[in-house]
């Protein structure tokens, strides 16, 4: 019995270059909430741009945010996963000397981006998605806990992949998207299993969406995994069930509980 739908944001709900969702998510989500199943959003970004996103049907989402370092229900925090300060910094000032002059740093708090800029791009990507965020030249400065490391690289993450993924693996670096290398220590398996112990839910009883490598610990978690149709060969072949969009799916899961609960 599936209890709780997560689905990745950029590359599965929200293809790259599309702002905003459109109503079929929305009557679907609603649809999910009448036969008691919870929606999640399960993504890179803060709390403040996904709530923004699920406007219309928040009050039947909980928020994993920053690939699961932050999970939120009915507005408020419930788990957050903090990176040790020093490793944090290091991670930071890493992406920034060894990225060949084009990285760009992101530092995620509980709800702020804190960005270090070279002006190749990042900050108008942070502000198209929605974030709360503030420019920063000392990860030393940010006032709060970090939860989150990224770097962003406007020509392309590829020729970084294998600079930066081994060196901080006891980080969770991962490719997050093409433009996009993300560190936590938490990850959004690790945000589902702590979503499922809060709701008292098995994953089991989960269905899951994703497109990119940082959806593999959430994928290989729940009992029902999907693969975007657009993601790497070497995910294609890891998981069983493709899909175009989640839409289709779940347009044929809820035709199906149709049938055999009627509203």
């Amino acid at each position: 019995m599936i209890q709780m739908v997560c689905s990745d944001l950029d590359g599965t709900l929200l293809q790259y270059g599309k702002k905003w969702l459109e109503g079929e998510i929305f009557d679907q989500i609603r649809a999910l909430a009448a036969h008691g199943i919870r929606f999640c959003p399960a993504s890179g970004r803060q709390y403040t741009s996904e709530r923004k996103l699920f406007a219309p049907v928040a009050e039947h989402c909980v928020f994993l945010c920053e690939n699961g370092a932050v999970l939120f229900d009915g507005g408020k925090v419930i788990a957050k996963t903090p990176m040790p300060r020093q490793l944090a910094e290091a991670i930071a000032w890493d992406f920034w000397n060894d990225s060949d002059g084009k990285g760009e740093v992101m530092l995620s708090g509980e709800n702020t981006s804190y960005l270090m800029s070279r002006g190749r791009g990042m900050v108008e990507r942070i502000a198209f998605i929605g974030n709360n965020y503030t420019l920063i030249d000392d990860p030393a400065r940010i006032p709060e806990e970090i939860v989150k490391v990224s770097v962003y690289i406007d020509e392309g993450v590829n020729p970084y992949a294998e600079r930066f993924v081994p060196r901080w693996k006891a980080a969770n670096c991962a490719v997050a998207g093409p433009k996009w290398i993300d560190t936590t220590l938490a990850n959004k398996g690790t945000g589902v299993q702590a979503l499922c112990r809060a709701l008292g839910m098995q994953p089991e009883n989960v269905m899951a969406f994703g497109d990119n490598y940082n959806d593999v610990a959430m994928l290989d978690l729940v009992g029902h995994p999907y693969i975007m149709q657009s993601a790497a060969p070497e995910l294609l072949q890891r998981y069983a069930n493709h899909t175009p969009r989640p839409e289709d799916t779940l347009a044929a899961f809820l035709e199906q509980l149709d049938r055999e609960q009627p509203l």
